[in-house]
């Protein structure tokens, strides 16, 4: 099947294309820049959600809560749950996400478990082009979730319109979330299993914390069980809130334009190491070896490899 076939079935919706099509950007193959440049005219329309926070924190389950209360709005959804690369398969470790099979028979859900193998800028790069494919079929709503708080997952909930920032109650977990780097990122604080001991210290350190920031937005603490659904229209409401904020102040146009000026600077940098690999390897091979010997410097040797392309 041609790529224009491919993208043509996606956008009519048929989930077996949208899956395929995601597995092409996700793969970063030669065909990535027809499939953007078929379908980016038609993005712009989805509004993105990045859930990060420590394993075990109960992300999957807020997911499929969030999707649930958007799905009564009769918002269509789609969630890329973003995992780390198992190094024998290449496949997404988690990828059966047992808990969002709720949704697994709603039409308008479309939920996929994301690796980045193979793709040249892995998850800077893969993640947003994936979002732009669930967006071109005509999601209203992204979810993107992540496994872990490391900088990949800084960088994937950069990628999104609100981040949540999902926490546990229990003595210094707000704290291990600021050494994280959370608190840049988060633009609403989730105190998950808020039923179990502890949850009130936790929301206070955060709010302490936050008390200490100069930024016009100052992100809630909302306390969430989301096995039990609890607090999720809080939640909601809390994403519509920062969103309005966003909207009012030219705040989203900017993020999101910073947001495409990043990524055009990984796709530069991405295609030249590329070319380093291919066009340049026999002079990146006796560079190295000058550099071992004292020859030259790397700094030197980089300009050299410059020049050549």
């Amino acid at each position: 099947m041609s790529v224009a076939e491919l993208v043509q079935r996606a956008l009519e919706g048929q989930r077996p294309a949208i899956a395929r099509l995601i597995s092409l950007v996700e793969d970063g193959g030669a065909d990535l820049g027809r499939v953007m440049e078929a379908i980016y005219p038609r993005t712009g329309g989805a509004y993105s959600i990045g859930i990060t926070g420590a394993p075990g924190a109960g992300k999957s389950t807020l997911t499929e809560q969030l999707v649930t209360r958007a799905r009564r709005d009769g918002l269509k959804v789609g969630v890329l749950a973003v995992d780390p690369s198992s190094p024998f398969s290449g496949g997404a470790l988690l990828g059966d996400r047992v808990r969002m099979q709720s949704h697994a028979t709603d039409p308008d859900v479309f939920i996929r478990s994301m690796a980045t193998r193979g793709h040249l800028g892995g998850i800077s790069l893969a993640t947003p082009e994936a979002m732009r494919v669930l967006d071109a079929v005509g999601n209203e709503l992204i979810v993107i979730e992540t496994v872990g708080v490391g900088q990949a997952e800084v960088e994937i909930t950069d990628a999104c319109d609100t981040t949540l920032v999902v926490v546990n109650p229990g003595w210094g977990d707000a704290v291990q979330t600021a050494k994280a780097g959370l608190m840049e990122i988060a633009d609403v604080f989730v105190v998950n299993k808020a039923d179990r001991t502890g949850a009130k210290d936790a929301v206070r350190e955060l709010k302490q914390m936050l008390d200490m920031s100069e930024a016009d937005w100052k992100p809630p603490v909302i306390e969430t069980i989301a096995t039990k659904g609890e607090g999720i229209d809080e939640l909601w409401n809390a994403i519509a809130d920062h969103r309005t904020y966003q909207e009012a102040n030219g705040l989203l146009e900017a993020r999101r334009l910073r947001r495409i000026e990043r990524e055009i600077r990984e796709i530069v940098a991405e295609r030249y190491r590329a070319r380093v690999e291919t066009e340049s390897a026999d002079l990146l091979a006796r560079l190295s070896e000058d550099v071992s010997a004292r020859l030259i410097d790397p700094y030197a040797a980089a300009d050299k490899l410059i020049a050549s392309l």
